[in-house]
């Protein structure tokens, strides 16, 4: 540890090449941001759209502009498992080792994945193409065991089934092209900013209660339902907002903007943020007719 602050080592007990850092970009993206707690996180998700990962010298940077520690920082990067200090590949593969994933079998699957891929889970490959991860809990305990895959939840998943999916993550498949279905369970979702619940038990999509939030495009602007079930892409909308628009999302209670910093992994458009209950975020693009969401479970 240099004064203080938290290393960075490998997990083979030597440091990690870090990544070439642009010092400009780093300040002009905390100059957008303010140095509270929401304002840190907002930073560090920028820092690592903009790395790939959390550079030791990009947090350092961070930490003397915003006047936060660097064990403060890295309280932050480690509490939410959307950081990482550690560079990944282009695609992650996450395992479920909770209870009951595990009874199913989860340490199986993770070896065969482990056993294909040639790293052990927390690893990436050499040619930085797959990182390995494996979690406590994913919340879909009734389905495991659980995987997931560059964000798609996929259930049941055994041994015999590692070696596709990985090839179909090779070529870009979506789930439609390999029968898979990402609805995989209901999530309760609430505003980030008020913490009031979204859910609207009136209009139900899918069999389960609607999330209704406000949506705003051209001037116009309605309600607009979506399915609480994670992945589907029904949705109920006042107004209807044209295919490929981006709209811009609010909260029905306080009206605060419900924006995340990152961008859609599909189709670069703003991704808007909302509380899911339990502990976690869910990150949906946009832009009317993208499919693309993350899930963030803490």
């Amino acid at each position: 540890m240099r004064g203080g602050a938290p290393d960075f080592p490998r997990l083979d007990g030597r440091r990690h090449v870090q990544a070439q850092v642009d010092e400009r970009e780093i300040l002009e993206i905390v100059g957008r941001h303010n140095a509270g707690l929401g304002g840190v996180i907002a930073i560090l998700e920028e820092v690592q759209t903009a790395c790939g990962y959390l550079p030791e010298e990009a947090l350092r940077i961070v930490a003397k502009e915003t006047g936060r520690s660097m064990v403060d920082l890295y309280g932050v990067a480690t509490f939410y498992r959307s950081f990482s200090l550690r560079p990944r590949g282009k695609h992650l593969v996450c395992v479920c080792l909770g209870t009951a994933c595990h009874v199913r079998g989860a340490p199986r699957v993770a070896e065969e994945f482990e056993r294909q891929l040639g790293v052990k889970a927390g690893e990436t490959t050499e040619n930085k193409e797959f990182t390995l991860d494996t979690v406590n809990c994913l919340g879909a305990c009734a389905l495991g065991p659980v995987t997931v895959i560059d964000g798609r939840y996929l259930a049941k998943v055994q041994t015999s089934r590692a070696k596709q999916l990985l090839e179909d993550a090779r070529r870009g498949a979506s789930p439609g092209e390999t029968g898979e279905d990402t609805r995989v369970f209901p999530i309760e979702a609430s505003c980030p900013l008020c913490n009031r619940s979204l859910m609207d038990a009136g209009v139900a999509l899918d069999g389960h209660p609607s999330i209704r939030i406000t949506v705003s495009f051209d001037h116009r602007h309605g309600s607009l339902r979506l399915s609480s079930l994670y992945g589907s892409s029904t949705i109920q909308a006042d107004c209807e907002v044209p295919p490929g628009d981006v709209a811009t999302f609010y909260c029905p209670h306080c009206h605060a903007r419900l924006t995340a910093t990152a961008h859609c992994a599909l189709c670069e458009a703003p991704m808007a943020s909302l509380l899911v209950r339990g502990g976690g975020t869910v990150h949906i693009c946009s832009r009317r007719g993208c499919a693309g969401h993350m899930l963030d479970i803490r």
